[in-house]
């Protein structure tokens, strides 16, 4: 097997950070740190992680990217970081983008919209934060369930200088089985060549104890379809995907997504494209 990138991995430790979601999730409240990561991944030759905001208090965003920049001088395999920004500030977000281009590692922002109510992403001020973000060479994680996107249109069709990444394939309605208007949302937002998807976070959007991969597929073969080998990027939102599968059990279903592939898309998927779009500097 060839060497892979995991475009879409979290660290934290609730001893150092706040993190109020983790009291409704205590199957995962606990530190998890780089050598659980290991641990997780043992046999599997990972190469490379991003690391992705863990939503912590929004008032220790910055203390977040210093402690994983730290974490990184351990751990060389964390290549990049997704930072979190209160982008809804519009123009007076520009102080704390300011401090996050002091560290090295950052190379794009999220903003979880997921938790937001229908139009958040339609805000001016929202809007207009993610349209500075090219200023500092920052992409943007979209992270959002598939009731909001119709907003995720409108927000990338105002913003045609941002490089978008869609976090969990918008979250479909797998469990539930449903099946449209996702679909045709997906292939409509794929039309923008500068949006890719993350191949990320869909067992705990079906049914975490019964999900099977024939629940998965369907989705996943859209995608592809959409966003084709070029755009896409494996991801396994670990450890948020333990709450459904393993993290050795994840990268199989994707392995086997993509064994009708040529081995030059393949390796696309697996590691080119998040190298490329996260711009990482990569032997």
């Amino acid at each position: 097997m060839t060497s892979y990138i995991d475009s879409h991995v979290h660290f934290w430790d609730p001893r150092r950070l706040r993190y109020d979601w983790l009291e409704t999730v205590p199957a995962i409240h606990r530190a998890y740190r780089p050598p659980d990561l290991q641990e997780a991944s043992r046999g599997l030759d990972l190469e490379a992680v991003i690391f992705v905001e863990a939503d912590c208090h929004p008032h220790q965003a910055l203390d977040e990217v210093r402690w994983v920049s730290e974490l990184a001088q351990e751990e060389p395999r964390i290549r990049g970081i997704v930072a979190h920004a209160p982008l809804e500030k519009g123009e007076r977000v520009r102080g704390h983008l300011l401090a996050l281009r002091d560290f090295a590692l950052v190379k794009g922002v999220r903003r979880l919209i997921q938790s937001e109510p229908l139009g958040f992403a339609r805000d001016p001020d929202f809007i207009w934060g993610v349209k500075m973000l090219p200023e500092y060479g920052f992409s943007f994680d979209i992270c959002v369930y598939h009731r909001q996107m119709d907003d995720v249109l409108y927000l990338v069709e105002s913003c045609p200088e941002v490089s978008f990444v869609l976090d969990h394939v918008g979250k479909p309605g797998i469990r539930e089985h449903l099946w449209e208007p996702w679909a045709s949302q997906i292939r409509e937002l794929a039309a923008h060549p500068r949006v890719y998807c993350k191949l990320s976070g869909m067992v705990t959007e079906a049914d975490p104890s019964h999900w099977t991969p024939q629940d998965l597929r369907p989705y996943m073969d859209h995608v592809l379809e959409c966003f084709g080998p070029d755009r896409l990027m494996f991801g396994s939102d670990w450890p948020v995907v333990t709450l459904a599968a393993t993290y050795r059990r994840w990268f199989q279903v994707v392995q086997d997504l993509l064994t009708s592939l040529d081995p030059g898309d393949r390796r696309k998927i697996l590691r080119d494209n998040a190298a490329r779009f996260y711009r990482l500097e990569t032997a």
